[in-house]
């Protein structure tokens, strides 16, 4: 279990990660929809820019893990 401030560190990273997805998936949403009503230039602008949010996201997701993990070895280690 995390303990003060790392956890709420790790609280936060994690909703934000969630933030970042949910808005990732509402701008999918979009493009698609200005896609099949023939702005495919637009849409296709928003989608290179979703490809920078997947990436970044893998990277967020191993991040918070290893927050957790050092967070946890190192509330072991001062037990």
């Amino acid at each position: 279990m995390l303990y003060g401030d790392q956890q709420i560190m790790v609280a936060l990273l994690s909703r934000l990660n969630r933030n970042q997805l949910a808005l990732g998936a509402a701008v999918e949403e979009l493009a698609i929809w200005i896609d099949q009503r023939g702005s495919t230039d637009v849409s296709g602008r928003a989608m290179e820019h979703l490809e920078e949010l997947a990436a970044n996201a893998d990277f967020i997701s191993e991040a918070l893990l290893t927050l957790m993990d050092s967070a946890q070895d190192k509330h072991q280690s001062d037990s």
